[in-house]
């Protein structure tokens, strides 16, 4: 009779403990256990760090982010950062404690990687819980290649977006002004000064103020996107994706133009437009949005005549752009004999490293892998770019796509998808499969592309250092990495210098020895290392 009333109270126990895990409030538990798939109501909540625009709304203004989220599960507290990340960055991995996941482009770089081993989780062995992401590397292998270190693990995940043409860089003159003053557009450095030359003297927006014009402007600075820099191209050296740190490759060898003698041209050029005061005068104080802001003049009164940016209509604005022509890139000199070039752009507009990346000390793994697994699926990766489908982007019922002109009718394309959706800063994949059409502003950026197409048939082969897809060690990462801060230092302020005050051609000598003691030819050695490499497995 004991051993029966035992088994009863054991039974009872049994079931008390069961029903008592199914009504579990569950609070604070890992949700590690769970299959794929989001299967309970109760929302996991997740913390994330993304950069964007300083333009871009809440990210809790999101419509598609929101849907991303509910499919996933998952509810994510954002800190969302415009400014000064890589001050803040050093001093977060330093501490260790980190968000679970963040998004943006190169928000944690490999050489973040390489310095906070252990910090961040290697997805090699979770892609099976993100079938998005591996269509992406089987249809785009290229993706695969970004996102893979030396030995084999995946921190960071790269993005696919397709549609950008081959450069960001677009050249354009105030056409109206050259009709106005009788001018006709320059083909070499020595036209370029005389037209801006009559843009300063000659009252070239004509409102009555010969002082208002800004003959020539650029953000500031040297290399990267809409930067003198391609004035290079002059002369026939091709810049890959901006050359943000001087690296280009000429037949096969990597070289830097920042102790190039083509580079030391460029500059006393610049040093003369300055002398004249032809160059803004806040050149190198003013931020991107205060350079945006002047090229868009007054009403219908421009203010400047010659700069670069990636279309008219974003870098203008809508009532100016159509007073601005795209241009070819500049002789250096009229007995230039040789080949123009550009800034060949293509990777790293249509591709980008480690646009996600989740922490190794993340507690909830499978469902930080569940929000990324919708993040990359193919009809949201038009809205990660252009915005909701409904405000931004039309469903045409039959498997195609339309981006919708901007709801406010007063700004342009770019800024409105800028302001509107994470745009190219997200994380994403958009294949080659999928039905859209483009808005007017893309339109408008191949329509403004077509006088450079003969500078960008490049070689690929060799004329274009594929710095996207190289891996470089641990110790060579680290190394080149003090080596390209102490030489950018270096060549940032001798740049400023130069162009405001002159004196290249007798700092010059100094300057090249003082760049190779900083650790230049260490790097050139080693990125010719691994480019050799790279070519002969590829």
């Amino acid at each position: 009779m004991r051993k029966r009333v035992n088994v009863y109270i054991s039974l009872f126990l049994v079931m008390a403990m069961l029903m008592a895990g199914c009504s579990g409030s569950g609070s604070g538990t890992d949700d590690s256990a769970e299959p794929p798939g989001n299967t309970s109501d109760k929302k996991v909540k997740l913390t994330a760090i993304m950069t964007k625009h300083a333009l871009t709304k809440p990210l809790a203004e999101m419509e598609w982010l929101q849907k991303v989220e509910e499919a996933a599960g998952v509810e994510i507290e954002w800190q969302e950062i415009t400014a000064d990340w890589g001050q803040k960055k050093g001093t977060m991995l330093a501490s260790g404690d980190i968000p679970d996941l963040f998004i943006g482009p190169n928000v944690i770089t490999d050489a973040d990687f390489a310095q906070f081993q252990g910090l961040f989780q290697d997805l090699s062995g979770m892609l099976d819980q993100a079938p998005n992401v591996q269509k992406m590397f089987n249809e785009k292998p290229d993706t695969k290649l970004i996102a893979t270190q030396p030995d084999g693990k995946i921190y960071g995940l790269p993005k696919y977006q397709r549609f950008w043409p081959a450069s960001a860089s677009r050249q354009f003159i105030n056409q109206k002004w050259l009709d106005e003053l009788g001018l006709t557009m320059p083909t070499t450095w020595d036209e370029l000064y005389e037209v801006l030359v009559a843009f300063k003297e000659k009252d070239a927006n004509g409102n009555g103020d010969p002082n208002d014009e800004i003959p020539m402007d650029w953000p500031g600075g040297i290399g990267g996107y809409f930067n003198p820099a391609v004035m290079l191209g002059s002369m026939g050296i091709t810049l890959t994706d901006g050359s943000p740190q001087g690296y280009f490759v000429e037949d096969g060898k990597v070289k830097n133009y920042l102790t190039d003698e083509r580079y030391k041209m460029m500059v006393a050029f610049l040093h003369k437009l300055y002398r004249a005061g032809l160059i803004n005068p806040e050149v190198f104080t003013h931020d991107y949005t205060k350079y945006q802001s002047v090229a868009r003049g007054e009403g219908d009164t421009a203010k400047v005549g010659f700069t670069w940016g990636w279309v008219a209509s974003d870098r203008f604005g809508q009532q100016l752009a159509s007073q601005y022509a795209s241009m070819p890139p500049l002789k250096a000199t009229a007995d230039y004999a040789g080949e123009l070039s550009w800034s060949y752009d293509y990777y790293s507009l249509n591709y980008g490293t480690n646009h996600i990346v989740m922490s190794a000390k993340s507690k909830q793994k499978e469902a930080a892998m569940r929000f990324i697994n919708e993040l990359y699926a193919p009809e949201v990766g038009m809205q990660v770019l252009f915005g909701s489908i409904g405000p931004n982007i039309k469903d045409n019922g039959d498997g195609t796509y339309s981006v919708l002109p901007p709801a406010d009718d007063k700004m342009d394309p770019g800024t409105w998808k800028w302001t509107s959706t994470m745009a190219d800063n997200g994380a994403f994949y958009i294949p080659d499969s999928l039905e859209l059409t483009l808005g007017t502003d893309m339109q408008e950026v191949l329509g403004q592309s077509e006088p450079l197409a003969e500078a960008l048939e490049v070689d690929p082969e060799k004329d274009v250092f594929p710095g996207m897809f190289i891996k470089y060690s641990t110790m060579d990462n680290n190394t080149m990495s003090l080596n390209n801060t102490n030489v950018m230092n270096l060549a940032e302020s001798s740049f400023a210098k130069w162009v405001t005050k002159g004196g290249i051609e007798a700092e010059w000598d100094a300057y090249v020895k003082e760049s190779e003691k900083a650790g230049l030819n260490q790097n050139l050695e080693i990125m010719q290392k691994y480019y050799d490499e790279y070519m002969s497995k590829n």
